[in-house]
């Protein structure tokens, strides 16, 4: 089964067909952090714009890559929830349009479960259940993943996303957008210890995340130095953020495998590319008995690939979508799709 897929749900402007799920044809991205980086952030009517101006073209050249014609199509995926709704809605509705004119199934799909199924692109042999990482820059998630399109949360942020305090004190550092890959950078160089940055715990939630008071701690850090005159160590505040993020995310991943009698682990989303997050899963899964699955950088971040992936087994599952499809702007990842 040959399947388009369509992803716009923030800043990446991104088409690709899959045969089968697993197989990718093609995987063409087209990147706006270019543009954003000026602002130090997305600007939401400016990446819909741009998805407005890029879409028509990156899916061309999806299928070109492929060595399809639209004709040889047997489905469109496209990602509804959750994300910008303005991003989204340019999806969306080229996606119902393009499926409406070749009469072809429209398959809407969860931005997340498309995050969790770059691991079946990349591990051939993984299959449900197993439990999930899913780190992006809007969304930190204990997945317990029952099935392809079973699934259940154990834990979430409570306030910012992993990803986010990434870009925040990324700008506190004066690193360019997008800050993650930037504070990697310059963390190999630092100190993971040069200084002590909170770790918060949610007393009834111990799966949940909590990064706001991290965020505040490395912009009070920085602004205590200036203040008093002092040099800042920013690859040694760098390394100390990235280790602190890792103490928050990696015990609890390991633990929600644990209580959801698990014995694999996965790990997807845009921070899952971080050296030191990647450096303590392995050894701590690996401590705690666990087959870890750790996707390759490339298919970390926003990309049509997992879209096209998860849009099979959406498939599979019976959920399609008529011309009556909206964009949601939040939407859990367990909630089942309704029309």
């Amino acid at each position: 089964m040959r399947i388009l897929a369509i992803e716009s749900s923030c800043d990446e402007t991104a088409a690709a067909v899959s045969l089968d799920g697993r197989t990718i044809l093609s995987n063409v991205v087209l990147s706006q952090a270019d543009m954003h980086a000026v602002f130090g952030g997305v600007v939401p009517e400016i990446a819909s714009r741009r998805h407005l101006e890029g879409i028509a073209g990156v899916v061309e050249e999806a299928l070109r890559r492929a060595g399809l014609r639209p004709d040889d199509l047997d489905a469109v995926g496209v990602t509804y929830a959750p994300g910008l709704i303005g991003a989204l809605l340019v999806g969306v509705n080229f996606a119902k349009a393009y499926a409406l004119a070749r009469d072809l199934p429209l398959i809407p799909v969860h931005h997340m479960r498309g995050h969790i199924s770059v691991n079946y692109i990349a591990f051939p042999e993984l299959r449900p259940p197993f439990c999930c990482l899913v780190v992006s820059g809007g969304h930190s998630l204990i997945v317990d993943v029952r099935d392809y399109t079973d699934m259940r949360i154990l834990g979430t942020t409570r306030d910012d996303a992993a990803g986010e305090a990434f870009d925040k004190a990324a700008r506190v550092l004066g690193l360019p957008y997008p800050g993650g890959l930037e504070i990697d950078r310059l963390a190999k160089t630092g100190d993971p210890h040069a200084y002590k940055l909170p770790r918060a715990h949610v007393d009834d939630a111990p799966l949940d995340f909590s990064f706001s008071g991290l965020k505040t701690a490395v912009r009070n850090t920085a602004h205590n130095a200036a203040q008093r005159g002092e040099p800042l160590d920013a690859p040694g505040l760098a390394a100390s953020f990235c280790e602190a993020v890792a103490d928050i995310l990696v015990p609890r991943a390991v633990e929600g495998a644990k209580r959801c009698g698990r014995d694999t682990l996965c790990v997807a989303g845009g921070v899952a590319a971080n050296s030191v997050l990647r450096a303590r899963l392995e050894r701590e899964s690996a401590a705690a008995g666990l087959h870890l699955y750790l996707p390759p950088v490339s298919l970390c971040g926003d990309n049509g690939a997992m879209i096209a992936c998860q849009a099979y087994y959406e498939y599979l599952a019976g959920v399609r979508a008529g011309a009556s499809l909206n964009a949601r702007a939040t939407l859990p990842i367990s909630a089942s799709f309704a029309p």
